[in-house]
């Protein structure tokens, strides 16, 4: 499994070598050493959990208060445009948006640390999305901000056929700035 840096610090893909023959395919999902080498603690993950989305559906902007949580997400089935936001204040690349493409024949991972917007648009009829992660599901902290703000302005490559409620309702970038005190 490869380690690939991105230019926003903490920031991690993880591509493996899928081995493919008659039968489909045979990929690595988690490797603790691996991870380990990348600076994150593999014991660290006490949490999975698996999001079905149908193509067109976009889920996020999301993000944790407090001391916020890591994710690695991965798409176990279908395609995703995977898109993570820097929110860490004192961070030098804050506001700094960066996108994935995240399926289920590249197998690529990433690696999403604490601080960060995330959300992501299913590609495919369907897209499974699994996300390993460091924090306990905490509802009370959850952030939203707008899939569609224009000062973001995320570029989803396909039309949204679908956002949650919550999702629709969710902050400007300029006003969770302002709670972060940016």
């Amino acid at each position: 499994m490869k380690i690939v840096e991105t230019p926003i610090a903490g920031l991690v893909v993880f591509e493996p070598t899928p081995h493919r023959d008659e039968r489909g395919y045979f990929t690595r999902t988690f490797d603790a050493e691996v991870v380990a080498r990348a600076g994150i603690d593999p014991a660290g993950f006490v949490q999975d959990n698996q999001s079905r989305s149908h193509q067109g559906v976009v889920r996020g902007l999301h993000g944790r208060s407090g001391r916020g949580e890591a994710k690695l997400v991965r798409c176990a089935h279908g395609a995703v445009l995977d898109v993570v936001i820097d929110a860490r204040p004192g961070s030098e690349t804050f506001g700094r948006m960066a996108t994935f493409l995240l399926d289920d024949q590249l197998c690529r991972q990433v690696y999403v640390p604490r601080g960060f917007l995330h959300g992501f648009q299913a590609l495919t009829t369907t897209a499974d999305v699994a996300y390993r992660m460091d924090d306990y599901y905490a509802p009370d902290e959850g952030v939203t901000v707008a899939y569609d703000d224009p000062e973001l302005a995320v570029p989803w490559p396909a039309p949204v056929t679908l956002v949650s409620a919550n999702d629709r309702q969710g902050s400007s970038w300029a006003e969770y700035r302002a709670t972060l005190g940016r």
